[in-house]
């Protein structure tokens, strides 16, 4: 085999490692719990929330899951969807603060559900649809802390909120809350003063890093690759 296919061979080969390193490091980081979609809008009303429970354990199963509601800013009309294998447990409590609605003074609200019973294994995830009558309109985000608990009797917390920088290491789930009459898919992006439009997506941000990333891998792999011609062909030379 010349020098030149060699070297070929083992540009490929580190491009290729290099990139499955970027996925494997992105699913890692992806690897917790979130809910959907992630944006809504104040005040929204008669809407569904998913929440996305993956296991990220490889010698152990999700077998309990549980989701806190806020109570400072409640979600109200709170409605769980049957999961096949799973049940679910319903907690309220009592509001410091009513709520003044069309229909009355909402004085109690869901503040956790549980669900157990059922089975998440290695490489799986489920979701867990949770519908809602109304969300809050005096805040800008919900941030809904989770517990989840493991066959062998370990306990993933995601219960820390983002200071405005990097993404914590155990995230809550968040849920966005956007000025009035944006639907879920249109408060993903919004126009600013230019015109311009800015995606407000993090995932999206993720994808796009991943993306220039691996165009880098690619550009060095093939750099590499042209090096080695070049010094083979001096070599014979």
């Amino acid at each position: 085999m010349s020098a030149t296919r060699i070297a070929l061979r083992r540009a490929g080969t580190l491009t290729a490692l290099t990139a499955a390193g970027l996925l494997a490091a992105a699913g890692v980081a992806s690897a917790h719990v979130t809910v959907h979609p992630e944006s809504y809008a104040k005040g929204a009303t008669d809407g569904l929330l998913t929440f996305r429970v993956p296991n990220e354990e490889d010698s152990a199963s999700t077998t309990k899951v549980q989701v806190f509601l806020p109570t400072d800013h409640p979600v109200l009309g709170v409605l769980v969807h049957p999961r096949d294998g799973w049940t679910a447990k319903v907690t309220t409590t009592k509001l410091k603060k009513p709520v003044k609605t069309d229909d009355g003074t909402i004085t109690d609200a869901v503040s956790q559900i549980t669900w157990t019973g059922g089975k998440i294994g290695a490489g799986q995830y489920e979701d867990f649809d949770v519908a809602f009558g109304q969300l809050p309109d005096d805040t800008g985000q919900l941030s809904f802390k989770t517990l989840q608990t493991y066959s062998d009797g370990k306990v993933a917390r995601w219960i820390e909120e983002s200071a405005g920088g990097d993404e914590p290491e155990n995230p809550a789930p968040v849920l966005k809350l956007t000025a009035g009459g944006q639907t879920p898919a249109a408060a993903a992006a919004k126009s600013d003063s230019g015109g311009s439009t800015k995606t407000t997506d993090a995932s999206d941000s993720t994808a796009r890093g991943l993306g220039v990333a691996g165009l880098v891998v690619g550009v060095l792999g093939l750099a590499a690759a042209a090096f080695a011609i070049v010094r083979s062909r001096a070599a014979r030379s």
